[in-house]
């Protein structure tokens, strides 16, 4: 009998399983240092940039040393050197595909994603599978609804989950990317051929799909349903939405969301353990104040695999540290969080009272737990709007506006803007989408501003010390929009949920 073939997923799994936390603490801090030395070395962008900041990388030995290493970001290093100087040398003869950020904070960058990128993903999308599969015998069906064009997240799905097929995984993949009716007719016409069905794609997105998917004919009691996220944050109150609405089994294991980006590919990955790490957080206050140090939005938490991305974050800034066919050191990503080890996570769990291996056993989940690290990761500071100096998250509204009795006439999309009336005084307008063939009426909209309001004064301590001093000036003006309408809901781009 032929040896059995152990593949790269494979054997990174196998190590996601198998290491103990200490393993990856080290292996970050060697790998990044390992990085480090190798684009000093080889990358003129980068060479460049370490002589004018007076760094000798000879002198970075140690993980202290590293740390004291210069960031780079979009600003002061991206778009200050061509891009055949930011690459490795050869990366312009080896088989590569670009892809493009979002342009959400300025002009899109385009970045080359390297086989190694691609690898990583692979081993991520296996390890979602692994625990979320009916045994040998299941087949996979694999809804890429991500779109397909030179945004990194249709492409990299499509690839992580072929390379995942080409090792022998039993599954098939279908890319309708954004077009609805493709995904319906997979949904209606494919889906039922296979034991298990996997929607990918942007939580907004998805959640559109799955509302319109009963007038479409589509029957989710008979299908096995699993979700894979990626590109934004979303509430625990929305993950129970959506299984609820799927009949999606188990609530740990057969739904994830990706942290990734256009700059490093697929960075970490939410478990089912971390997804019961925020529903014990979530739960109780000292837990959540402790682990998320009073951030007053709720991350996504997620675990990550060092060797392929080192992650730091001094002073609550998300610095990265990963190896593409543009290698970035200590890179300001722009987003805001923590890190931690798998140890000090057990251990500020322990102080409260809660066991997360006790925990993970009660639920069913004690064979998924990897002792990997941990990020938790919130949205973007430049992601938000102010209205008297206030700033307003929408994350502080999603909820809200998904909430009966009003997800029966809103998709739960909305845009928020601070504007200025003819005699200049700010005010906060929420553009808000309808449901189709939903139109608006008065009685929806006082309701709606009331609810926006109490959502707000209950999560947001200065808006609610502002209400108590100007309360006209902090009611929100609320406008509707037809479904889809393309100013601010086309479906062809990332729901922007505010504008500046």
């Amino acid at each position: 009998m032929p040896k059995k073939i152990i593949t790269d997923a494979q054997q990174t799994v196998r190590l996601f399983q198998t290491k103990k936390s200490e393993y990856w603490v080290k292996r970050g801090q060697t790998s990044a240092i390992a990085l480090f030395k190798k684009a000093a070395r080889l990358v003129p962008a980068y060479r460049q940039f370490l002589k004018k900041h007076r760094v000798n990388p000879a002198k970075v030995r140690t993980w202290n040393d590293f740390q004291h290493v210069p960031t780079v970001d979009r600003k002061n290093y991206l778009t200050q050197f061509p891009l055949e100087d930011l690459v490795w040398p050869t990366a312009f003869q080896e088989a590569a595909v670009f892809s493009a950020t979002s342009g959400s904070s300025g002009t899109p960058f385009y970045f080359p994603r390297s086989s190694g990128v691609d690898a990583h993903a692979a081993a991520y999308h296996r390890w979602f599978l692994t625990h979320r599969t009916r045994g040998k015998n299941d087949r996979t069906l694999i809804i890429d609804c991500f779109g397909m064009g030179v945004w990194i997240g249709g492409l990299i799905t499509y690839q992580a989950f072929r390379s995942v097929a080409d090792e022998g995984y039993p599954l098939t993949i279908i890319t309708p990317g954004v077009n609805k009716q493709q995904i319906f007719e997979a949904l209606v016409n494919v889906a039922p051929k296979f034991s298990t069905v996997v929607l990918c794609g942007y939580p907004p997105f998805i959640k559109d799909i799955i509302d319109q998917a009963g007038e479409r004919g589509v029957r989710w009691s008979k299908l096995n349903i699993k979700v894979l996220f990626a590109a934004e944050s979303f509430s625990e109150k929305f993950r129970q939405y959506l299984v609820e609405k799927t009949n999606i089994h188990n609530y740990y294991t057969d739904t994830t969301n990706i942290y990734g980006s256009a700059d490093l590919g697929t960075m970490a990955l939410e478990t089912p353990l971390t997804i019961l790490m925020r529903e014990k957080a979530l739960a109780d206050k000292n837990i959540y104040q402790r682990f998320f140090q009073n951030v007053d939005r709720l991350p996504t938490l997620a675990q990550f695999n060092p060797e392929a991305i080192q992650f730091e974050a001094p002073s609550g800034t998300i610095l990265c540290t990963g190896n593409s066919g543009l290698p970035l050191i200590r890179y300001a990503i722009g987003d805001n969080g923590a890190v931690t080890s798998f140890s000090e996570a057990v251990h500020v769990f322990e102080h409260d009272g809660v066991n997360l291996r006790q925990a993970a056993r009660q639920v069913g989940i004690s064979k998924t737990v990897a002792e990997l690290p941990f990020i938790y990761v919130y949205e973007r500071s430049d992601l938000s709007t102010k209205l008297y100096g206030v700033i307003i998250y929408p994350e502080h509204l999603k909820d809200a506006l998904r909430e009966a009795p009003f997800d029966r006439s809103l998709t739960g999309n909305f845009t928020l803007q601070t504007k200025h009336d003819r005699h200049e005084n700010e005010y906060l307008e929420v553009n808000i989408e309808l449901r189709n063939k939903v139109k608006q009426n008065r009685i929806l909209k006082a309701a709606l501003v009331e609810k926006i309001i109490t959502a707000l004064t209950d999560k947001n301590a200065e808006y609610r010390n502002n209400m108590q001093v100007m309360p006209e000036r902090m009611r929100p003006r609320l406008v509707f929009w037809q479904y889809e309408h393309p100013l601010h809901f086309s479906r062809n781009a990332k729901q922007k949920w505010a504008k500046r």
